[in-house]
């Protein structure tokens, strides 16, 4: 699965949990752009892409992430293996 895939499939997930169709992921997006992304939301769409791609992060690999391109970086990581 290549990046601009998991980046599709992510934008679907985020529409989802935080309920706003108006979302759209770049690499660059982080919570500050999206108002519905808080500290609770941002367990549920671990959750949820964690399910989605059948994966699990750890805790230092979520607090490592600074936008959804290195979000994207750790699926990619965890799917190779």
């Amino acid at each position: 699965m290549d990046s601009n895939t998991i980046l599709s499939t992510l934008n679907e997930i985020f529409i989802d949990v935080l309920d706003n169709d108006s979302i759209k992921l770049e690499l660059i997006t982080t919570a500050k752009d999206i108002e519905e992304w808080d500290s609770l939301s941002h367990i549920q769409l671990v959750v949820a892409v964690e399910k989605k791609f059948k994966i699990r992060f750890t805790t230092q690999e979520i607090q490592n992430w600074k936008n959804v391109g290195d979000m994207i970086g750790s699926i990619e990581n965890k799917m190779k293996k």
